[in-house]
């Protein structure tokens, strides 16, 4: 039987039908109060409706629809590189320990995730090794994790499809993750009556909704915005590809965010103070832009079409992890970090962790300050351990597992 060739959509195309996708989240958030009372992000609402979309004409059509996300994954960097050039040393110091904590937290949860997924393979008749395709591979780990642990689960431990099963988990633990993180702040600071906090509020670290009026976005002040953030790239494109060379491979953001960090707390100390853009509106409009844009790409892409072979373990799977997560998320992670306001975006962030990946976390964050008040320490304490601990945790873990 001739395989039908697939429908291919450019970059250029992928990039302007993201745009539409979120307009469309922003339309069905203003029509729908649901979709805001639980703080749904925009990009999450209008992508998962563009991928149902997409999965009714594959189904029609029976050719499959393929994105170029060339500028899905430029916009990743650039957002990370923002969440950097925000970043003072003060909230690092005074974050210290809640990195320390978040890392255990994080560290200590990996080996529940996998225990998970172990359970949910021995009950569908798996072997024991595709728990970890069940587990941190694909949910903690993402789409890129399974992509690049599948074919030695396959090869060295006979188990068929790892990366099929790893991505297909994957694409429904980013869903979850982006459903669930607004419902359990909202839970968190609605039993607890929880508000921001007065001296945590000093400046925002992550995106915003309403902009400072006295605050006026112009074009000179929007190309300082872009001329940093593409320094700091240019920093850490170096540095990517001299770790590289020495055999450490890291996601091309994380030395992008760590440069932003680097440049925000040297320069403005010697020259440009007047000009520097952090925490501005408009390194704030570049951030949202860039995150929203991402994320949008990224649930309207997914391939929906791929979920009905492994329907059985994949609904186990993600039922069972979203359960463990959101009792973890509820009775520890809100307690070990403190508590409070704080306390309840973290959880939303976690919850993007867990279950999905580093965007939807700080989406899930920037969906619950946005309508509750900002929270800038935990726009610094999670992206630092998810964005660069965890994969090198994750690499051990894996191993570990399937040893």
């Amino acid at each position: 039987m001739e395989t039908l060739s697939p429908i291919e959509i450019s970059a250029f195309a992928t990039f302007t039908l993201a745009i539409v996708v979120f307009f469309l989240g922003d339309r069905m958030t203003d029509r729908f109060a649901i979709l805001k009372e639980y703080s749904i992000p925009e990009p999450v609402t209008g992508g998962i409706v563009a991928a149902l979309i997409t999965l009714g004409i594959v189904t029609f059509t029976g050719r499959a629809v393929v994105f170029d996300l060339a500028v899905r994954d430029f916009l990743l960097v650039y957002f990370f590189t923002t969440i950097g050039l925000n970043a003072r040393l003060s909230d690092l110091a005074k974050g210290g320990p809640l990195l320390v904590i978040m890392l255990v937290l994080t560290v200590g949860y990996m080996f529940v995730q996998n225990f998970v997924g172990v359970l949910s393979a021995t009950m569908w008749g798996l072997p024991k090794e595709a728990g970890v395709m069940l587990g941190t591979a694909s949910l903690i780990g993402g789409h890129g994790t399974s992509i690049a642990w599948g074919p030695i689960v396959q090869g060295d431990f006979n188990v068929p499809g790892a990366a099929e099963l790893g991505i297909a988990t994957a694409t429904l633990g980013l869903i979850t993750a982006s459903l669930l993180g607004g419902p359990i702040a909202k839970f968190l600071i609605v039993r607890n009556k929880l508000a921001p906090v007065t001296e945590e509020v000093d400046g925002e670290v992550g995106v915003q909704e309403d902009m400072p009026e006295q605050e006026n976005i112009t074009s000179r002040g929007f190309m300082w915005a872009v001329f940093w953030i593409h320094i700091a790239i240019v920093i850490g494109f170096s540095a990517h590809e001299s770790l590289k060379a020495a055999g450490v491979n890291l996601p091309l953001f994380v030395p992008c965010l760590l440069s932003g960090i680097l440049l925000s707390n040297t320069v403005p100390h010697v020259a440009w103070r007047d000009s520097w853009p952090a925490r501005t509106a408009t390194m704030t409009l570049i951030s949202e832009y860039s995150l929203s844009l991402f994320l949008a790409m990224s649930l309207m892409s997914m391939e929906l079409w791929a979920l009905a072979d492994s329907a059985g373990v994949l609904a186990t799977t993600i039922v069972l992890q979203a359960v463990f997560a959101t009792a973890f998320i509820l009775l520890v992670v809100y307690r070990a970090v403190g508590g409070g306001y704080f306390g309840a975006v973290i959880s939303a962030g976690f919850t993007g962790v867990t279950l999905g990946a580093t965007p939807t976390a700080i989406a899930n964050m920037s969906a619950v300050t946005h309508r509750y008040g900002p929270s800038p320490l935990a726009f610094i304490v999670l992206p630092l351990i998810s964005a660069f601990f965890v994969d090198i945790a994750n690499a051990f873990i894996i191993q570990m597992f399937l040893n």
